[in-house]
């Protein structure tokens, strides 16, 4: 299995573990992010006990944790007597007094064998382990669980953490390794299908083009990716169904939240409480204007699918479900070849953000960034600085021919109606194209300093300008 990035939360984790004292460190993300990978490659050089729990009854749990000890300790009596109890092997552990990692996986598990788990844990590190040298890592990918029953203000173990990290997917810039020495148009394709999940881009061969990968590990049944989806939700949530019909509405262009109701037949309460489930799943949310000043109070919000596989997912296959079940794998693989670029124009939006983020050095810092509309109009990208004065408008573009002066003339209209900052704010202008800019464009990017982006690269930088908006 290659691992790929993560540098940040190992980096981290190190830093942890070189302090020499007692750590208790609390890593949660959503299914199949990386934690499991990114911390056993951190455990791998270091004395360590792991254990998964599983979906199982607690007494079962409290004897596979006994054997995980047992061997550690070279203890063959543990791993046949096993512990009595729980607070038996935390006493073990500290009269061990050793210093090692201790990693107790999947810990929402262990909770619903015995809601008790967390207040048994905070004893052990109260009472035996905070004073020594143990360095616990509690992880999990119940996100609910882990911020109620482990982070949160009510949790036993509440302000007992030395640290915490949420494991987040992969931005395209380091996800797009899985596929290194291939083409932008490839890496962003397998992105729009993969996202930023490594297990993912683990399931797509290096070697086949996209819609190769999709036909042979998305669309035919018994592969991993084919029940991922409905895997994922029915492990996470209790009526599944509401959020099956929610996703598809987003996924089929409802984003406002009365498109939804219109288009599920779900009540507005029911389905803005659900829209709320998945925005802490991480898989949806709600989006406003990056410059609306009380996002709380705004009418202006539009609900989006973050997660990359969920999107395609619920844009390309559930729709097709009863096709693919009747084997028509190619008719199905048709209409999304011819769907892809509209799809990939969406995708490469998003990541012409991230791209932006990691050129911010060639603009100025900026204190946010997102998407901007009102009624009438929108803008791909708007950056600014609020200190600074200063603010960036960007048009993205993933089509087959060069962008114009056209597209900058427009961008440049637009930007006037974005009401910020001063009158005589500062402002920048960038363009992303796919296929790079006609000669006239190029020509005026280097007169009036607008930067230049062909696929991922900056050909062109850009200069601050004054400007009053209207």
């Amino acid at each position: 299995m290659r691992f790929i990035n993560r540098e940040k939360e190992t980096a981290f984790l190190e830093e942890k573990w070189l302090e020499q004292k007692a750590q208790l460190i609390v890593l949660w993300g959503k299914r199949r992010v990386g934690k499991t990978e990114l911390v056993k490659q951190f455990i791998k050089d270091k004395p360590h006990v792991y254990f998964l729990s599983e979906n199982t009854n607690e007494k079962e749990q409290l004897h596979r944790f006994s054997q995980a000890i047992g061997r550690f300790y070279k203890e063959p009596l543990l791993k046949t007597r096993g512990f009595a109890g729980w607070e038996e092997s935390f006493e073990y552990i500290k009269a061990k007094n050793r210093r090692f990692v201790l990693v107790m996986d999947e810990f929402p598990y262990l909770i619903l064998s015995n809601p008790a788990i967390p207040a048994l844990f905070q004893k052990a590190w109260d009472e035996y382990w905070s004073k020594g040298n143990i360095y616990l890592i509690i992880l999990g990918s119940n996100m609910a669980m882990m911020e109620n029953e482990v982070l949160g203000y009510r949790s036993p173990l509440y302000g007992r953490r030395t640290g915490q990290w949420r494991i987040d997917p992969m931005p395209f810039p380091s996800a797009r390794k899985f596929r290194a020495g291939k083409s932008f148009t490839d890496q962003l394709s397998h992105f729009s299908v993969a996202g930023g999940i490594p297990a993912y881009w683990l399931q797509l061969s290096p070697e086949k083009d996209i819609l190769k990968n999709i036909a042979d590990h998305v669309l035919k049944k018994g592969e991993f990716l084919y029940d991922e989806v409905e895997f994922i939700l029915r492990e996470e949530l209790r009526e599944p169904r509401y959020y099956f019909a929610l996703l598809q509405a987003v996924a089929q262009g409802k984003r406002k939240l009365s498109e939804i109701v219109n288009a599920t037949g779900i009540s507005q309460p029911v389905a803005n409480k659900y829209l709320g489930v998945l925005a802490d799943l991480n898989i949806v949310e709600r989006e406003l204007p990056v410059t609306e000043v009380k996002p709380m109070k705004s009418k202006k919000g539009l609900y989006r699918i973050i997660d990359e596989f969920f999107l395609f997912w619920f844009r390309f296959i559930f729709p097709k479900r009863g096709e693919l079940e009747m084997g028509r794998l190619r008719e199905v693989l048709a209409g999304i070849n011819k769907e892809l670029p509209m799809h990939l124009s969406i995708i490469y939006e998003k990541t012409a953000i991230e791209i932006l983020r990691n050129h911010m050095d060639n603009f100025f810092p900026f204190t946010a960034i997102g998407r901007w509309w009102d009624r009438n109009e929108e803008i791909d990208i708007v950056a600014f600085n609020r200190d600074l004065d200063t603010i960036l408008f960007g048009e993205v573009k993933w089509s087959e021919k060069p962008v114009g002066t056209d597209i900058y003339d427009a961008l440049k209209q637009k930007a006037k109606k974005v009401q910020w900052g001063s009158r005589t704010r500062k402002q920048q202008f960038c363009l992303f194209s796919k296929k790079g800019f006609t000669a006239s464009m190029i020509k005026l990017a280097k007169e009036e300093g607008v930067a230049l982006f062909k696929e991922d690269k900056l050909i062109s930088k850009s200069t601050i300008t004054s400007g009053g908006s209207s």
